[in-house]
């Protein structure tokens, strides 16, 4: 069983006991969390598609780790004119374990 849920505007395919990296959320380490916005759902051949979310459907998540994502360079340069310009951005990430699916 599978479930396509939205996450922080984002969205991910979530199986149970998968691990996933999504944007910074605000609870600590250790918490559990809860996310209601499912969009989709599969159990084992069994579509249901929200319209736009899937009622009575949520999933339950721990909380694993907060951490910074690689470092990404972005270099800006005008040819001939002497320019340039580089900067670097790391995203804060929170890495979640699907504990459980209820549908």
């Amino acid at each position: 069983m599978y479930v396509i849920v939205e996450i922080a505007g984002q969205q991910f395919k979530a199986e149970k006991g998968r691990k996933l990296y999504v944007h910074r959320l605000s609870e600590a380490e250790g918490a559990s969390v809860s996310f209601d916005r499912v969009l989709l759902t599969d159990n084992d051949g069994q579509v249901k598609v929200g319209a736009p979310v899937v009622k009575g459907a949520s999933v339950n998540a721990k909380v694993i780790k907060h951490l910074k994502d690689d470092k990404v360079l972005v270099f800006k340069k005008r040819r001939r004119k002497g320019y340039q310009k580089l900067n670097g951005h790391r995203q804060c990430l929170t890495q979640i374990e699907i504990e459980s699916i209820t549908a």
